[in-house]
């Protein structure tokens, strides 16, 4: 049975882990620490790290993992190439599952989505639609960055010189070739996105919406017990999936 410690249990994540955890067969809690406390002994004491905290504690708990020999899956969003950066260092010394959504279904829709932008020519307009609930802080969402790079990847382009966001006033047409970003917010939604592919006369709608918090907290929990039996190196959940993108998740 894999001991799984969660770092960030406090957090709407990291209770629906715990949650879940109480009926696992495969499974059981092996500790859980909060923002702020020391990861060290946690890390020690578990088989599998699961963190769902903040950017600011992915180099601690990095840290603490490597020091321990601890596979670590991580599902915090809005990272910046510094904390890719020392997932990839950390990712030579031990197991190191990252991605921006931990959604089964979610992957399989970025899998799709590279799919599709690889056989649609730059005729078929590419747009992202979003929603969370009122509490999210980063936009665009981390997942919706995952299904932007899964199209760029498609097209075999880089998603940093392609996308557009926030359009307000007058824009002009829409340039061909470009990923479009609309974000939406409120309410409780656990999350809503839409990858559209919009041609002359005729439209693609691929989506996913999650009804509640369960299918991130079950997918990380699925990610963590297939994690425990890797060797060093860097994952995604679509290396579980066997459904391997071709350049790696977006940054979250």
């Amino acid at each position: 049975m894999t001991r799984i410690g969660i770092l960030g249990a406090s957090g709407r994540m990291g209770r629906a882990i715990a949650a879940l955890l109480q009926a696992s067969v495969e499974a059981r809690l092996a500790g859980t620490v909060g923002r702020g406390e020391d990861p060290e002994p946690l890390a020690a004491g578990s088989d599998v790290l699961i963190d769902f905290t903040g950017p600011d504690a992915i180099r601690i708990h990095l840290d603490a993992a490597v020091a321990n020999r601890t596979p670590i899956v991580i599902g915090t969003t809005g990272l910046e190439p510094a904390h890719h950066q020392a997932i990839d260092l950390a990712a030579r010394k031990i197991p190191v599952l990252q991605s921006a959504n931990m959604s089964l279904g979610v992957n399989l829709l970025a899998f799709l989505v590279r799919e599709a932008a690889r056989r649609l020519d730059d005729e078929w307009d590419i747009e992202i639609l979003e929603m969370h609930h009122r509490h999210k802080v980063d936009a665009p969402s981390g997942t919706a960055l995952l299904l932007g790079e899964a199209a760029a990847q498609g097209r075999g382009i880089a998603l940093d010189g392609a996308s557009d966001r926030g359009r307000d006033g007058l824009t002009g047409p829409r340039e061909p070739g470009r990923v479009g970003f609309a974000s939406l917010r409120g309410g409780s939604v656990a999350g809503d996105h839409m990858v559209v592919f919009a041609g002359d006369s005729e439209r693609i709608e691929l989506g996913h919406r999650a009804e509640s918090r369960e299918v991130f907290a079950r997918g990380a929990l699925q990610a963590a017990i297939w994690l425990h039996q890797q060797p060093h190196g860097r994952y995604d959940m679509t290396d579980l999936l066997g459904l391997k993108l071709e350049s790696g998740a977006a940054a979250g």
